[in-house]
């Protein structure tokens, strides 16, 4: 059988599985696999990974027997490969991908056919809307329900309403995943719709290489034309004054044209160092909403959500331990989950709470409550200072780096504003927390010993 056959053979099987699975179950487990080899005695199928084979090995092996045996197809054994996609396959899931134009209104020619206006320059990093982004799928809690109910507004009607929007907040509570719903939705609605997504970093890199390769016409064309430009990340435009400078121009072209401007950042437009007042005063004009970190209760629903696209129901004593375990960040709070699936599967155990706490053994409940001031007393602890000297007017060395670091951790772990960790740390100026927020990231990512004083804080706070 060729190579044809066998993709069509294989395709018309996945079909039919699709009906029987639930979506969530044949996205996960099906979508990415792909037949490699048919024979009387044996049938080879290509997998991604080790779960996806464990998985069709041990809960969909007579599902698919059963399939095949409906279609004529005997075999008397399937066996299940990790294999990575071939050439072929990869050029087919390129063309399912989501693009940087989704599609543009000139013409009828499919969005995955269409040429970058930047021709090769920018092919590396260019980013497009990630289709699992989609409003169905975003758990909305107390900490969220503002910015959820604001983006479906502007789906419904982009550029008449909150234009632009602006949302912050902390590292991994779901705000990509929001403003790229948006993005989805209005694809949806109206398939001509000019959808670009870009981070921040892609929208600096494209400039540059605009620059270099003389191509700054097509960048503002490409930029400008949008029907809805959302923006990821928007702190990282801090201090670059040739960027700010043109994302200023696009953000008067595309809102003089009534269309939407949507950007997410960690942080609010005016805690962003060395931004343009001209910038951070447009960023003002439509609507600014801080996203919080998600309660307990949000949390308990985004690990039940999570836990039914892969079809496994999750025991309640389970759902709250793991939401209890990680407070702070959907991202770690979706690890823990897959990692509890995966050593269920690998283990053919089920995930009940006995299984759980051995993994997560060492990990021990976070406090509900740490004031500011205890995340200093404790910072001073470790450093052998006095809280009177970090709050005081020194600038010794040796009191400096602890107030630095503790202004690091009132930030990380209780995710204050930057004027009030100055204000804890008995400074006028804001700016001085930031700098020091950014200056202890990059040494504690270089220096082992400064990232073992972090984690001894940390183990001060919580244990």
């Amino acid at each position: 059988m060729g190579d044809a056959e066998q993709n069509g053979l294989w395709q018309a099987l996945l079909g039919e599985i699709e009906l029987t699975v639930s979506r969530g179950s044949f996205v996960t487990w099906f979508k990415n696999t792909r037949l490699i080899e048919q024979s009387d005695e044996k049938l080879i199928v290509g997998v991604p990974n080790i779960f996806v084979k464990s998985q069709l090995e041990h809960k969909f092996n007579q599902l698919i027997a059963e399939v095949l045996q409906k279609n004529g197809v005997g075999t008397k054994t399937i066996e299940y490969r990790i294999q990575s996609a071939s050439p072929s396959s990869r050029q087919r899931d390129n063309k399912n991908t989501p693009q940087l134009v989704s599609v543009s209104p000139r013409n009828d020619t499919p969005a995955h056919m269409k040429q970058s206006p930047l021709g090769n320059v920018s092919h590396g990093y260019r980013q497009g809307l990630n289709e699992r982004y989609i409003f169905e799928t975003f758990v909305v809690g107390s900490s969220n329900e503002l910015a959820y109910a604001a983006c479906q507004a502007i789906a419904a009607s982009p550029g008449t309403k909150y234009n632009p929007l602006f949302i912050y907040g902390g590292v991994g509570i779901g705000k990509t995943h929001l403003i790229q719903a948006v993005g989805n939705q209005v694809i949806t609605d109206n398939s001509k719709a000019r959808v670009v997504y870009a981070s921040t970093e892609q929208f600096v890199q494209e400039f540059v290489d605009a620059l270099r390769f003389k191509k700054t016409t097509d960048f503002a064309k490409h930029y400008r034309s949008a029907d809805v430009l959302i923006v990821d990340d928007m702190q990282f435009i801090a201090g670059k004054e040739k960027i700010q400078e043109e994302f200023f121009h696009t953000f008067n072209a595309l809102h003089q044209a009534n269309k939407q401007i949507i950007i997410s950042s960690d942080k609010p437009p005016k805690e962003i160092p060395t931004l343009e007042d001209r910038l951070r005063s447009r960023f003002a004009w439509g609507m600014t909403i801080d996203m919080q970190t998600p309660d307990f209760e949000t949390r308990c629903a985004i690990l039940q959500s999570k836990a039914s696209t892969h079809d496994i129901s999750l025991p309640n004593d389970v759902v709250e331990f793991l939401a209890e375990h990680v407070p702070n960040n959907i991202r770690e709070l979706e690890g823990a989950l897959n990692q509890v699936l995966a050593f269920c599967e690998m283990r053919k155990v089920e995930p009940e709470l006995a299984v759980v706490r051995a993994i997560f053994g060492n990990v021990r409940a976070r406090p509900k409550h740490i004031t500011a001031r205890q995340v200093v007393e404790r910072t001073a602890k470790i450093f052998q200072v006095g809280v009177e000297e970090m709050l005081g007017p020194k600038r010794d060395k040796e009191i400096v780096l602890p107030r630095q670091v503790a202004m690091y951790m009132l930030r990380s772990e209780l995710h204050l504003s930057f004027p009030k960790i100055a204000h804890e740390l008995g400074r006028k100026d804001h700016t001085t927390a930031i700098h020091s927020v950014e200056k202890i990231q990059r040494e504690a990512a270089l220096s082992s010993h400064l990232q073992q004083q972090i984690n001894t804080i940390r183990e001060r706070m919580y244990g």
